[in-house]
């Protein structure tokens, strides 16, 4: 398992394989009896298109030139060359993709599909008494020093994967370890894979295949690897890897027997994601992955370009000049020519200053107008994990009120609809809309219920008023007394209920008699002078009292008279205005300070407020803290706080609010990029966290680890895979294991649908959002984007042909 993705939102990779869907590897996170767990919606089974298309500006090749080199953005140049290591990562499976077999890739709704310039077929030819699946390689395929790809290589591949060889430092083996048998058909074209049980996702296999000269031996695994590889079979060699330059260059294969690359070479240049709208601005990239801020500038540039404004008017109109009317321009010429030395001396250095501003603004909108942002959405979901390992979340019924609480819609909205995506939150942990095991499995969970939160909450006995209750047998009085004085304590509150309720209907048909004089008291009133009739005070015994004070000038202006403070009053609105800070960041001492309002049980005195405004003593059992047993319920929610991930923050905030309003209280720690995962998440030191998964096109195989039931060590630690939600069943596990052991594709599926609405019940993770992909590509670049669900053929990108004058002549 490789870290979560930096920049981007903290993106786990199931493994370092190309089977996923398009590796986002790098990181930018109950048992409950269900009575139809496995009545999933056959309307939603598998059938529908993915929520969004690909946005690659396809073209055949007969319109892209020979020639030409692509510069590509990657977030760093790869620790290793071993997909099947730790600490493999996009970069790594981007160029493996580029340079080694993948005998099956995926197309635009995420399906496997054999890839014919390495296999002319593969099949399962026997299940009886074994699974044996026969392979037929491509004739012409061969490795770059001219060996013919074969079943050594096969071989090879299997032992150093099956986990049987400990010398071979492996980050995982699923699949391998099925294999029975690896043996030679009619010739080395011909390789047949027997099973000691059945395995249904046989085709994830072999994708990459690396030759013999890599994975022979321990040490050419675990090392050689890392740095080079002694033989490559795609339409691209890899060149070189400059570590200082940050370049890795890849060119066209010669020995290459498929449709040829139209590209020279490829560069995959490190750029972090904070630095690429300033890259693209100074046009040394032709593709990139970027953020929304920076797509929203490219949009702008184009707009300008459309409309016929440059980038000096750009400047002008909404850059660093924007703000200088001309007044401000005159101004500002009179003091740098001024008799003021000094000034004129200041003025003349902040002129020129906002000049160089205003060029290299204008610079760059004329070159980022030279690309579009093609978006789709990523093969990956952010979701919230909840740590149920221990604390109030290891109760199931507090992690469904989480779930519960929270308004999936809305966070998918927040993300997706300003982008103009679609915002549609996903329905499964294990699939992605037009996928063929999609299914939506959330019924087994349950929508946005507020009510049914709090009830959840009560069930588990976090109540309001909790936190100040101590435990039971912890107090003076035991047994049957404290029963009685319980009791008694009861009944008083509720007689001094029902007297405050016949007193407040008695004022209230009082008030009816009086509402016919409310004229006549306004006309014998001085109208310049200002009153406080229809105030009242917070927390004064005596409700006809009226307290002597000074009026503020707003008063009567505004319908409501604003008073004065009284030291009381003004305390109480420090802390109203700290509880409307935390409505917005749910952080810092504001929202400790709202907190502390929400848990008190009496107003304070000396507040003001208009007659008829409910008196705030109170607070609303909506917004109470809960607590149980004397504490209260706080749950830790750790979110990154690199320059990258302001839209998860924005998330966070907005699942603070809501769990807010169920009186599940919400500690925020933002902590720094390279820790939040490794620190914080792979060792179980949170509470609640946001992060993604990619979808895989092989789920009963990827996903298991990442829902297995954790085990105890003998240490006592769990070993949770990398299920970092420390939640899952036995059922569930056992439940993947059939998917995977079962060769009937329709069977399989329903399987993962049926595991799918186990891992929703159990609210160990709560998917929110597709992530959204927004690619910045030259505008003349073909074949390249997002390609959502699918994969790059690399062969195929390039730029497009320019039109020939007579082609222009025709379309005119």
């Amino acid at each position: 398992m490789s870290q979560i993705g930096a920049p981007r939102g903290r993106t786990c990779s199931r493994s370092p394989r190309s089977r996923t869907l398009r590796s986002v590897a790098t990181l930018t996170s109950a048992v409950l009896a269900v009575t139809v767990l496995a009545g999933c919606s056959s309307g939603d089974e598998g059938d529908e298109a993915p929520a969004a298309a690909q946005d690659n500006a396809p073209a055949t090749r007969d319109k892209v030139a020979d020639g030409g080199t692509l510069r590509w953005a990657v977030d760093a140049l790869p620790t290793t060359l071993n997909t099947f290591q730790a600490d493999a990562d996009g970069t790594t499976t981007r160029i493996a993709g580029a340079v080694l077999p993948s005998l099956y890739t995926l197309d635009e709704r995420g399906r496997a599909q054999r890839n014919p310039d390495y296999l002319e077929s593969a099949q399962v030819v026997e299940t009886e008494p074994k699974q044996v699946v026969l392979y037929k390689l491509n004739q012409q395929a061969v490795w770059s020093d001219g060996r013919e790809i074969g079943a050594p290589d096969f071989v090879a591949q299997w032992r150093a994967l099956s986990g049987r060889d400990t010398a071979y430092w492996t980050a995982r083996n699923s699949g391998y370890e099925r294999i029975e048998k690896i043996e030679r058909g009619k010739n080395d074209l011909e390789v047949r894979v027997t099973f000691s049980k059945p395995y249904a996702d046989w085709q994830s296999l072999f994708t990459p295949l690396y030759p013999k000269q890599v994975m022979g031996s321990p040490n050419a695994f675990n090392d050689g690897a890392r740095t080079t590889l002694k033989a490559t079979a795609g339409p691209f060699l890899l060149k070189t890897i400059d570590r200082k330059g940050g370049d890795v260059t890849l060119t066209r294969n010669p020995r290459w027997w498929g449709q040829p690359a139209k590209l020279d070479s490829l560069v995959l240049k490190a750029v972090p994601r904070a630095d690429r709208a300033e890259a693209l601005a100074a046009g040394t990239l032709d593709l990139a992955e970027i953020d929304r801020s920076t797509a929203e500038r490219i949009s702008l540039a184009l707009r300008d370009a459309r409309a016929g404004r440059n980038g000096a008017q750009a400047a002008l109109a909404h850059g660093p000049g924007s703000q200088i009317t001309s007044s401000k321009a005159l101004k500002s010429w009179a003091l740098a020519h001024g008799s003021d030395e000094e000034k004129a001396e200041e003025v003349q250095a902040a002129r020129k200053k906002n000049q160089q501003a205003m060029a290299t603004y204008a610079s760059a909108q004329d070159t980022l107008a030279k690309y579009v942002v093609r978006k789709s959405l990523e093969p990956a979901y952010t979701q919230l994990s909840l740590n149920g390992e221990s604390g109030p979340l290891a109760d199931e019924r507090v992690r469904r009120a989480v779930a519960r609480a929270i308004n999936r819609q809305e966070l998918a909205e927040s993300v997706l609809k300003p982008l103009g995506l679609p915002a549609r939150p996903p329905g499964s942990h294990l699939a992605l809309a037009g996928q063929a095991a999609y299914a939506d499995g959330s019924d087994a969970l349950g929508g946005q219920d507020t009510k049914e939160a709090r009830a959840l909450l009560a069930d588990a006995g976090w109540v309001p008023g909790g936190a100040a209750r101590k435990p039971p047998g912890t107090g003076t009085k035991a047994g049957s007394e404290a029963e009685k004085e319980k009791e008694k304590a009861e009944k008083e509150k509720e007689k001094e209920k029902g007297s405050k309720g016949e007193k407040g209907k008695a004022e209230k048909e009082e008030g009816a008699k009086d509402a016919g004089s409310t004229d006549a008291k306004k006309k014998g009133s001085d109208s310049d002078t200002a009153s406080d009739e229809g105030l009242y005070i917070v927390g004064d015994d005596k409700p006809g009292h009226r307290r002597t004070t000074a009026i503020g000038a707003n008063g009567p202006e505004n319908g409501t008279n604003i008073l004065a403070p009284a030291p009381a009053a003004a305390r109480q609105s420090a802390a109203l205005l700290a509880r409307a800070e935390a409505l917005d960041t749910g952080t810092g001492a504001a929202a400790h300070a709202a907190q502390t309002v929400a848990r008190t049980d009496k107003g304070v005195a000396g507040a003001y407020a208009p007659r008829g405004t409910a008196a705030p003593v109170t607070a609303p059992e909506a917004t109470q803290a809960l607590g149980k047993d004397g504490k209260a319920l706080s749950l830790r929610f750790v979110l990154p706080s690199g320059p990258g991930s302001e839209s998860l923050r924005a998330v966070g905030d907005r699942i603070v609010r809501m769990l807010d309003a169920v009186g599940i209280r919400t500690e925020v720690t933002k902590v720094s990029d390279d820790s939040f995962f490794k620190d914080h998440v792979a060792s179980g030191d949170y509470d609640l966290a946001l992060y993604s998964w990619p979808a895989s096109a092989f789920p009963a195989t990827d996903a298991r680890p990442i829902f297995a039931k954790p085990e105890p060590a003998s240490d006592g630690s769990l070993l949770v895979e990398q299920n970092y939600s420390r939640v899952g069943t036995d059922r569930i596990d056992q439940l993947f294991d059939q998917a995977a052991g079962t060769l009937d594709e329709e069977e399989a599926r329903d399987l993962v649908r049926q595991a799918d609405a186990r891992i929703w019940a159990a609210a160990g993770s709560i998917p929110l959002y597709q992530r959204p992909q927004l690619v910045a590509a030259k505008a003349d670049l073909v074949n390249a984007g997002a390609w959502g669900l699918g994969g790059p053929r690399y062969q195929d990108i390039g730029f497009k042909k320019p039109e020939s004058s007579k082609g222009a002549e025709r379309n005119r």
